[in-house]
């Protein structure tokens, strides 16, 4: 499995990004989750990566441990073993949500479940931390199978990519702004980067459909979250549920092929139906 090679091949379908696993009736980014994701034949999983007090690699999106595990205290306070220790509150965590028996998992953890099952997105908090996920995503042979993502912005974003990505020859996903309201100079940035993936924000669906030539002839998919609380121009996995051809085939139909959501299954539901 070659997560490049699978986002280059103009014959796939949309990809369906689960994120933080399927979690409706499991702790979000627990092992448990990832494996319903897998189960699912979700194509890809989003996961957020924390670094603990003593430099281990934890399963984690918040900046403190009070949503998902009781504790108001950050990940980056603790040791590994201290953290490994903690479980989980179920689904989105919260006070409403019981906790259960699933640990917070470590980022080799999750390689050991997913390694030639399903692609991973790496939503690592502190970019500072990139080149140490990818050396570990490199010593446990998954480098090819996961991606990183970062802001493009200015020049500083692209040195940063050119300098601490880049040679590692990972998959690296750009997020851009676009549309006539978005300097034109962000565009630049991104055609002089050249990722394989563009994860676009955009204010209007006409904004996708006018970059999708331009990106498909420098090789680039588009990425779109239907996620409610970051989708953007009201496309998002509640309106999704109630009209999915107006969103996701929208989306679909403007160029966009990986989307991510919080509704995964019923994605690929729609995506067969669309092929059917």
């Amino acid at each position: 499995m070659n997560y490049t090679d699978y986002v280059r091949d103009s014959g796939r379908t949309c990809a369906v990004v689960a994120h933080r696993g399927i979690w409706r009736d499991a702790p979000e980014n627990s092992l448990v989750a990832i494996e319903a994701a897998i189960h699912a034949g979700c194509d890809v999983v989003e996961i957020d990566v924390r670094r603990s007090a003593d430099g281990g690699l934890f399963l984690l999106h918040d900046k403190t441990l009070q949503r998902m595990a009781g504790i108001d205290e950050a990940p980056e306070a603790l040791s590994s073993a201290r953290l490994a220790s903690l479980t989980l509150r179920n689904r989105d965590g919260g006070e409403s949500n019981e906790m259960t028996a699933e640990r917070l998992p470590s980022l080799q953890q999750l390689f050991d479940l997913t390694r030639d099952r399903i692609f991973v997105h790496l939503d690592v908090k502190d970019r500072a931390i990139i080149p140490q996920v990818i050396a570990c995503a490199r010593d446990l042979d998954v480098a090819g199978q996961v991606d990183f993502w970062g802001n493009l912005r200015s020049t500083d974003d692209l040195a940063w990519v050119r300098e601490k990505v880049s040679p590692h020859g990972v998959l690296f996903i750009a997020k851009s702004r676009i549309g006539a309201a978005h300097p034109e100079a962000d565009l630049g940035l991104l055609f002089q980067l050249a990722p394989d993936v563009c994860e676009v924000c955009f204010d209007h669906i006409d904004d996708i459909a006018a970059l999708h030539p331009r990106a498909r002839h420098a090789g680039m998919a588009l990425w779109a979250n239907t996620l409610d609380s970051v989708a953007f121009a009201g496309f998002t996995d509640t309106a999704a549920m109630q009209n999915p051809d107006a969103i996701w085939g929208r989306l679909i139909e403007a160029g966009i092929s990986l989307i991510q959501t919080d509704e995964p299954v019923a994605l690929k539901s729609y995506l067969a139906s669309r092929r059917g």
